[in-house]
Order: C-alpha cells, then structure tokens, then sequence
C-alpha cells in the first residue's frame, strides 16, 4: 500500500482527500498534515510549520503559504520523495505540477 501524506492549509486539500479515500482506500493510505491559522506574510524558517522528516511514498502540496510550499518542496527533495504541487509555478526535476 502507498502512503501519501498531504499537506494543506485551512482545508485546502479536503476534496481531494475525500476522494483518494473514497476511490483509492483500498490502494493508498492517506495521511494529513494541517498548518492552519494566521500566517506571517514571510517565512525566514519553516521548521516550526513542517515536520523533521517526512514519511512518505508521494506528498501532495496544497499549502498556499510560498515559503512553507518551498522549503516543503525542498526537504521533499532533499528525502528522495516525489511531489505533486497542483496549481503552483515551481521548476524542478522532482516536482510534478498538473495544468489546472
């Protein structure tokens, strides 16, 4: 089974949650990771908002925060783990971004 954690933003990322679990339970555990509340307009250090390491097969980025979306992009890579960041203007090997 493939473990995607998702990280989100004020529920960001609840739809597409709610289908992976309802389509995909059977083939992909999910896991959420909520930054919610008020944010600074800028983030020096994003380690206070996202975890040490990450453990997962995928990540899914629906952060709307630019810096915490960088540096998560970043650690992502840093781990070897693919990531999916939908709807963001981000280059990079690493990262998948569908057109929206």
């Amino acid at each position: 089974m493939q473990k995607v954690v998702v990280f989100q933003q004020n529920g960001s990322g609840e739809r597409k949650v709610a289908g992976v679990r309802e389509h995909g339970s059977d083939i992909v555990r999910i896991e959420t990771v909520a930054i919610d509340g008020a944010l600074p307009p800028v983030i020096d250090d994003a380690r206070g908002y996202l975890p040490d390491k990450i453990d997962a097969d995928l990540v899914l980025d629906y952060l709307r925060h630019q810096d915490l979306s960088h540096d998560l992009v970043a650690m992502c890579v840093e781990q070897g783990i693919p990531v999916v960041s939908s709807g963001k203007k981000r280059t990079g090997r690493q990262v998948m971004i569908p057109p929206t």
